[in-house]
């Protein structure tokens, strides 16, 4: 594991490099319980089908990063999209990355696509959320019951350096009042990249609406819909995602340069 330090916090990250210069870098985001190893092998087996350069990294206060000081607000999203994923960027010194997200990551890249148009190659969303749903709050609270009737706090202690924050932060953001109006669908016609949008039938967090607003409003979208697939399709239908994002590598590849 590699670190860097972006605005006074230590971050860890990885990279694997590939081959092709010609390729776009991929730089992924994970989701809100996520991690640099909470990807697994994804992220080598996305840089072998693609021959790209891949950068995974933690956000500050997952995995080994250091947490912010303040406590979290309902703008923690737009923090990460306008600021620190701006500076985590520039310390890379990489250029129009192809940004791979996952939940909560896939709206960080979305935003920060929308607000920085001209330094976004493309976009990967994967389970992506724009608007708050009933179904993302049932599948909350049934994550909350989980968290303390099972052995998930201990596994997830596997993963980050204060696991029950990581849970909270996440937990107690999404189901707060002051949440219930989060909404990023205004932000989705400045994006000027292609996406790809993928999402799962049975995504226990949403429903297919959330990556179907994304085709009704930005420029250029391509949309997956994935059978017996569930929050996670970089889990749960891995071969179909691994070849839907070579395949829109391969069409983006010199375009990012």
């Amino acid at each position: 594991m590699k670190h860097l330090v972006v605005d006074g916090l230590r971050l860890e990250y990885r990279d694997i490099a590939a081959g092709n210069s010609e390729r776009p870098v991929l730089l992924l985001l994970h989701e809100g319980l996520g991690c640099v190893a909470m990807w697994r092998h994804f992220p080598e087996k996305l840089a072998a089908c693609t021959g790209c350069r891949v950068l995974v990294w933690s956000r500050a206060g997952y995995g080994g990063s250091d947490p912010y000081h303040e406590a979290r607000t309902p703008n923690y999203m737009h923090r990460e999209a306008e600021a620190a994923l701006p500076a985590l960027i520039a310390a890379l010194n990489i250029e129009r990355p192809l940004l791979v997200g996952h939940s909560d990551g896939a709206s960080i890249a979305l935003m920060f696509a929308a607000t920085y148009p001209a330094q976004t190659c493309g976009v990967v969303a994967m389970a992506p959320h724009e608007f708050v749903e009933a179904e993302t709050l049932a599948g909350i609270l049934a994550a909350k019951t989980a968290w303390a009737t099972s052995d998930w706090p201990q596994k997830l202690a596997r993963y980050h350096r204060d696991a029950a924050r990581v849970f909270s932060d996440w937990s107690d953001t999404w189901l707060a009042p002051a949440f219930r109006d989060w909404n990023i669908e205004s932000c989705l016609p400045a994006i000027r990249c292609p996406v790809l949008a993928i999402q799962g039938v049975d995504d226990e967090y949403a429903t297919l609406r959330q990556i179907e607003v994304i085709a009704a409003r930005a420029a250029d979208v391509q949309l997956l819909k994935l059978a017996h697939c569930g929050h996670s399709p970089q889990r749960d239908q891995e071969a179909a995602v691994l070849a839907a994002i070579a395949a829109f590598v391969a069409r983006l590849s010199g375009s990012c340069r």
